[in-house]
Formats: structure tokens, sequence, C-alpha cells
């Protein structure tokens, strides 16, 4: 397959990027990244993640970072080029839901997070995707400044039935059986991309993105060129151009090989 040299590409972290099973990046990817930098093409981040859990890149350095699913995108230097907070009503709606059918929850804002209290599906998740402690706090503080994404860890189910009545203005964005991401409705890593590419004057024709998760569908949809990882789930190759070998197993250096970025 013959496509045009990318000038913009978009990389998930957790389980793209970053290996579930070292919690780091392999050696062969960082390696692939600094070649692409090197022939001027800009890297960015693109993460169901807030901005302050990035410690996981090994001091790469990436020209810009659309995080919580496209509600938060900046500048490598932190500059805000868009932000999108969930909609204060629906934040007091999930504040009387979870008085008579509580969930857990991880209330994400600009600068922290905290959660309201821990499970054993929250304890799984914190483990595979190695994040730090997170602080629990009443869900009442949640009314007290923007949230930018719901870390709620509901199954399918639960959510189909909540999050119309609870969260009516905002959409999800599921990449594992036990927590979904509810973000302001509008917001995804394909409206990150739209931000990221006007803001550095790349023409969506000129961009290529790497994922692997469900939260990854519209990304790779709306890229000129996408890979799906190995390790990604069928539906998400389903909508790939191209799917490499997996995170753990050079993913990302295999893919930029085949389409001729890099030697």
């Amino acid at each position: 397959m013959t496509i045009k040299q990318p000038k913009a590409i978009f990389f998930d972290i957790d389980g793209t990027l970053v290996s579930f099973k070292t919690h780091r990046i392999p050696e062969p990817t960082i390696q692939a990244i600094h070649k692409v930098r090197e022939k001027g093409i800009k890297v960015f981040i693109a993460t169901g993640r807030p901005r302050l859990v990035l410690d996981t890149l090994d001091g790469l350095e990436f020209d810009g970072f659309i995080t919580v699913n496209g509600g938060y995108c900046t500048t490598e230097k932190g500059d805000i080029i868009y932000k999108n907070a969930v909609p204060q009503k629906d934040i007091q709606a999930l504040i009387e839901y979870q008085k008579t059918e509580p969930f857990p929850c991880i209330f994400v804002r600009e600068h922290d997070m905290f959660l309201n209290f821990v499970n054993e599906d929250v304890e799984t998740i914190l483990k595979l995707l190695n994040f730090p402690p997170v602080p629990i706090k009443s869900n009442e503080e949640a009314a007290e400044s923007e949230i930018f994404q719901l870390v709620s860890f509901l199954t399918q189910e639960r959510e189909d039935r909540i999050m119309p009545k609870v969260l009516p203005d905002c959409d999800s964005a599921r990449w594992h059986p036990l927590f979904t991401d509810a973000i302001a409705r509008g917001n995804s890593k394909q409206r990150g991309i739209d931000e990221i590419v006007k803001f550095y004057g790349i023409d969506l024709s000129e961009t290529m993105a790497f994922g692997d998760g469900g939260n990854d569908i519209s990304m790779l949809k709306h890229a000129a060129t996408s890979i799906a990882m190995g390790n990604a789930e069928d539906k998400v190759k389903a909508v790939a151009d191209y799917v490499t070998t997996s995170v753990d197993d050079e993913g990302i250096p295999n893919a930029l090989k085949h389409f001729g970025i890099i030697n």
C-alpha cells in the first residue's frame, strides 16, 4: 500500500506504545519514534489518560497531547489547544444517583483526580495501567470544579441503563469490560485530531494513527492511514488500514517500516 508521507502521527498509549506486561515503551519503539522525529514528522499522543498520568513515556518528546479521549488537548509545553468539560448538570445528576446506586468513579479534573471509593475492579485496572495511588474523596467534591472525564466502573449492561438518564450529555469511550470513560458529548480522539491539525496547520490527508482499543476506533476511522496493533480487539482491526504485530513484538516499528516511513 502506497501512502502520502505523513506530517503527523498519533499514538495511543496503553497497549499501543506501552506494554501491559512491562508498563514501558519497548526500546525498538523508542528508537523508531526518534527516527520519525528526525525526519521532521510531528508525533502526538492520543490517549484516554489525563495529562497528569503520562508518566509511562520514558522521556520521549512529543509535539502535543490529546488526553481524556479528546476532551483536553495541549501543545508539548502544556498550552491549551482545546478543552471541553462534562456539563455541570450531568455531574449533579451523577452525584444524586450515587446516593442510591453507587459505583466506583474516578473524577478527572484539570490538574488532579480523585476516586469516590475502591473495589476489586478498580484495583484490577489501576494495577493493569500501573496508575499511581488515587486519593479518595466524596462525590460532592466533583461539584467544586470542572470535570473532564468520569472513569466509570460499570458493566456494559449497567452503562446502557445509566448513561441515558444520568449522563445524557456525555459520550462513552470504552476499551475494557470493567470500565468506560464518560466524556462531554462531541469529545473523542477524532475531535482531538481535528483540533491538533488545525492548530499546527496540517492537512488531515497527512495524518497517521496507531491504536488498539475501542476508544481508538473514531481516531482510526478519521486519520488518513490507520494501524491497529496485533493485540487489538477484532472490532478495532476491522476499521484499520493495516494490522501490525503486537506492542511487545515491535508493532510500531514494523508498521513504520511497512509504510516506508523508517528503514
